[in-house]
């Protein structure tokens, strides 16, 4: 079945390159290096003491986060199917010869790559305008890359998610939009337990914490009580396992029919 996913992930790959969802995520992934470039002429002037650092996270990472991927996640997890209805090319997609497993598995690899090379680019030239100076190291290639891995584990869940509901539900985005940015929104910030009901709470868990000036840590760990990184990591990896496995068996026997 590998050749089958290769050949779904190189179509798609090279199809969705051309959509206006990839323009807009890509102007919207270029937003983030913008605002890297007045927060840097800001500093620069002489009105910020915050280091690179800790605005890059306080800010950048928050867009990433808790908008970026899950908005990327969204818009391509549930186009997974509701696009072969739209364009009525379903029933010639499942009459190629064809696993209907790796028809799903091929377009969410294509998908996933593609927002990643969008995020590749964005969070890379943002953090270097905000941190590129005398002090930057080695160490500094370190972070970012963790940065870039911990949203990569996001973009990767929250994919994973919104494609089991493309594969589910006739309206998918209505959901995923009541998910992403209701209860991921606020189920992070309760205390307790209660928290690790959502993916961002294992994602911040990951992240590397700097202090503000006052002492204090930056927006994103508000009441975060974190959970060892190699159980997030492994958290994380279970919620792509189950939900793409959830998603192939689900294709593999239900039936869809246009709307007229």
């Amino acid at each position: 079945m590998m050749k089958e996913i290769i050949r779904v992930f190189s179509f798609y790959f090279y199809q969705a390159r051309k959509t206006s969802r990839t323009k807009t995520f890509f102007w919207l992934s270029t937003a983030a290096i913008l605002m890297a470039l007045l927060i840097r002429t800001y500093r620069i002037a002489g009105n910020w003491t915050e280091s690179g650092q800790v605005i890059f996270q306080n800010f950048l990472m928050t867009f990433f986060l808790q908008f970026l991927i899950v908005l990327m996640a969204l818009f391509y997890g549930t186009a997974i199917v509701s696009e072969e209805l739209e364009n009525r090319t379903m029933p010639y997609l499942t009459s190629r010869p064809l696993a209907r497993p790796a028809i799903i598995l091929g377009k969410f690899l294509a998908y996933f790559c593609l927002s990643s090379l969008m995020l590749l680019f964005s969070v890379f030239i943002s953090y270097l305008i905000l941190n590129l100076d005398s002090k930057f190291s080695f160490s500094s290639i370190w972070t970012v890359l963790s940065y870039f891995l911990v949203l990569l584990l996001g973009l990767a869940a929250y994919l994973s998610f919104f494609n089991f509901l493309g594969v589910w539900l006739k309206k998918p985005v209505l959901v995923g939009l009541a998910f992403g940015f209701g209860w991921e929104s606020i189920i992070q910030y309760f205390p307790g337990t209660t928290q690790k009901l959502s993916i961002a709470h294992y994602l911040k868990s990951l992240l590397p914490r700097y202090t503000t000036s006052s002492g204090k840590l930056g927006f994103l760990f508000i009441r975060l009580e974190p959970t060892r990184p190699w159980l997030a990591v492994l958290v994380l990896s279970g919620v792509v396992a189950v939900f793409l496995l959830l998603s192939c068996a689900l294709f593999s026997y239900k039936e869809y029919l246009y709307e007229e």
